[in-house]
């Protein structure tokens, strides 16, 4: 029986960016970013306000379609309340079509509020990890920006049917698909630094131009580099340089992303482990030790924008 909250209640949900792939764990790898999103709601008499700030604010609708006001109401609907009225205030700072998880960030922190509702309501309502993971990526369709939202620091992320997720209890929610992640401790020394163009690029049209075939030899190489990535983020920064090339995805989005594809060419060069920030055009530099400023003043040329976001813990509900 759905039990309706009072009016009254109130939630900050705070999430972060997160870079995927990290190279060349494609739709698996994925990193939590320390920029933030901010999401406040409070529970009405009746109704729905939304305001938006910040990133986005002229772009995104501002009513039951936006996709914070629908992912709040989904963490309702799996902790079974609902509310007859909201007040939501989102506040942005993560960029927007960049490759930054902005979608999964707001889709976090919406059911993070909703679910902190409910447990406001009873404690006993309260939502794990493993459920946050599941229910936003069901959102996303893959769990790698998701779960690095929700876990924080650095996830490793995959998708099981029902049958193989069976065996240990797990349940499928999404027609059959079991959504899962375990979040990795990343080096102390780990320093990631994102490049980020004003251009916007669409995940929808850059994931089109990727083949449904790959090389066997290809698919081989980034099973070696996906699990060597898994040491050098962790325990061996010095090979984070070979740790992060990569044959499935990036050379083949290159086309659309000319400026993205040259900084990583150029950063490479330097010995700067970069990749593409998830479908782009933000570049992700992995290194220990302060970005060079003669770098810094050239991507300021080319409009970049440079940021040391540091690594991040997962969403947090006050």
């Amino acid at each position: 029986m759905t039990r309706t909250l009072p009016a009254g209640l109130s939630v900050t949900a705070r999430v972060p960016a997160s870079s995927a792939n990290l190279g060349p764990g494609f739709d698996s790898l994925g990193m939590a970013l320390g920029i933030y999103d901010e999401i406040e709601v409070r529970t009405t008499d009746s109704g729905l306000t939304i305001r938006v700030e910040g990133e986005g604010a002229d772009d995104v609708p501002w009513g039951p379609s936006h996709l914070v006001v629908r992912a709040i109401e989904r963490g309702l609907e799996a902790a079974g309340v609902w509310a007859d009225g909201l007040d939501v205030v989102c506040r942005n700072v993560i960029p927007h079509s960049r490759g930054l998880g902005s979608s999964a960030s707001a889709v976090v922190g919406g059911l993070a509020a909703g679910c902190g509702l409910a447990a406001k309501l009873d404690p006993a309502l309260a939502t794990g990890s493993d459920q946050l993971v599941q229910l936003a990526s069901e959102f996303e369709g893959h769990p790698d920006n998701a779960a690095a939202s929700v876990l924080g620091g650095i996830v490793v992320s995959w998708t099981e049917t029902a049958a193989d997720a069976a065996s240990d209890g797990a349940v499928a929610l999404d027609h059959g698909r079991v959504y899962r992640a375990v979040r990795l401790d990343p080096h102390p020394t780990l320093r990631p630094v994102v490049l980020i163009p004003e251009e916007r690029s669409s995940t929808a049209h850059t994931r089109g131009l990727l083949p449904e075939v790959v090389p066997h030899g290809d698919a081989a190489f980034n099973v070696s580099r996906a699990a060597l990535a898994v040491v050098a983020l962790t325990q061996r920064t010095d090979l984070l340089l070979p740790a992060t090339a990569d044959r499935l995805h990036q050379a083949q989005r290159a086309p659309a992303l000319p400026l993205t594809t040259e900084w990583i060419a150029r950063l490479r060069a330097a010995g700067i482990a970069a990749t593409v920030s998830g479908a782009g055009p933000t570049v992700l530099a992995l290194g220990t030790s302060e970005f060079p400023a003669e770098l810094r003043e050239l991507a300021a040329i080319d409009g970049l924008r440079v940021v040391e976001p540091g690594l991040a813990e997962g969403v947090q509900v006050d």
